[in-house]
């Protein structure tokens, strides 16, 4: 297992990457948080990085206290996450922080020539073409993270690029599948928020919850794996066994299966090329009764529509789409507006913005800025406020 520095190391991912870590023996060189300073101080005790993070100002100050005692260095904000981005030490980076806060530092590792882990899917749905390109000529891998977009990783090895046909992109359905477009007006946070399958993040869940993850998810494969809009199927398996499958130009369909366990992308992503093994969760074929597939409802739930829409128009649609959900995500999560408000803003400011603009970092974060001061202004409250 390479060294690493994990960006989000006090998340699902990353704290489900720190007993990876902690099995193997590993010490990571850096480690960040929002502002979760009690565990990570706990995983800095644990493990002694030269570097730990904290984003939030507050919570950098608080940390720089607690471990006053040690020689670990502490710093905060942007330029926390981009110097731990950067270790010289690190030969990988994992980024598991939430949304667009993962660009600058995924671009910093990049230029720094670490290879990246990259559980950070909106960095490429915003960049995708920008990060692809300097990965590219920094000859830097890009190894998902995602079950997903590891599992498509895993099933490309059984062929050459020139002869994949379809990517088939599998999708859990979330905790409303089968609602209605008028049924799902009344659901509440709480039911939101509990996932059928998978234990995550609250962002990531509500994205489940509305398909827009699967939305991110579709554009990220795009950039990814270098296909197009139109070779990438979505398809609801509710049992979340098979992560994904790729059909091949002769016919062929090949097949990622495990149980739902995080740690299998991870550990594959940081050990790639090789498999190394570990103490997952087994996959019981005799305690299978059955596996299920379906169309998704994009009447029901738009937001995967737009997600389609933005991957077909390119440029600065990516940008747009996340920053808008992002922002109406974070008012849902605050019960400020309802769960099907979610897709209506979206949509709306997807309508309202240009995005045909050659997506340089520049324009990139003027999008997404732009677009999140658009979704608070339309339900009559400023992002400060918010």
């Amino acid at each position: 297992m390479k060294e690493l520095s994990v960006l989000g190391s006090t998340g699902s991912i990353g704290t489900q990457t720190i007993e990876l870590l902690r099995e193997f023996s590993i010490h990571p060189c850096a480690l960040t948080t929002n502002k979760n300073v009690t565990l990570l101080e706990a995983q800095a005790r644990e493990f002694h990085p030269e570097l730990v993070v904290a984003y939030d100002e507050a919570a950098a100050k608080d940390l720089k206290v607690r471990l006053a005692d040690t020689k670990i260095r502490v710093e905060c904000g942007m330029d926390g996450l981009v110097q731990a981005a950067s270790m010289p030490k690190a030969e990988c980076v994992l980024t598991a922080v939430v949304g667009m806060v993962g660009l600058l530092p995924t671009l910093a590792a990049i230029d720094a020539k670490k290879d990246i882990a990259l559980a950070n899917k909106e960095t490429l749905v915003c960049a995708g073409e920008l990060v692809t390109r300097r990965a590219k000529e920094e000859g830097v891998k890009l190894l998902p993270v995602d079950s997903e977009h590891s599992a498509i990783f895993q099933c490309l090895r059984a062929g050459r690029d020139s002869e994949v046909k379809k990517i088939l992109l599998t999708a859990s359905g979330g905790p409303f599948f089968g609602k209605t477009k008028e049924e799902l007006k009344h659901v509440t946070l709480e039911q939101a928020l509990r996932h059928p399958n998978w234990a995550m993040g609250s962002k990531i869940t509500i994205d489940s919850a509305s398909l827009m993850n699967k939305g991110l998810e579709f554009i990220e494969a795009m950039w990814l794996f270098g296909v197009t809009p139109d070779q990438i199927e979505v398809v609801v398996h509710r049992e979340s066994i098979i992560h994904s499958m790729v059909e091949f130009a002769d016919g062929a369909v090949i097949a990622q299966l495990g149980a739902p366990d995080m740690k299998l992308p991870i550990a594959y992503a940081l050990n790639f090329p090789n498999r190394i093994p570990f103490d997952g969760k087994p996959l019981d074929f005799r305690k299978l009764s059955q596996m299920t597939f379906a169309t998704p409802d994009l009447e029901a739930f738009p937001c995967l529509s737009y997600a389609m829409d933005a991957a077909r128009i390119g440029k600065l649609a990516g940008a747009v789409l996340n920053g808008a959900n992002e922002a109406a995500v974070a008012l849902f999560l605050q019960e400020k507006i309802g769960f099907s408000k979610i897709g209506e803003l979206v949509g709306s400011v997807m309508e309202t913005m240009n995005l045909n603009e050659t997506p340089t970092l520049e324009a990139v974060l003027a999008a997404d800025r732009a677009a999140r001061e658009l979704v608070y202004s339309n339900v009559g409250l400023s992002p400060a406020k918010g």
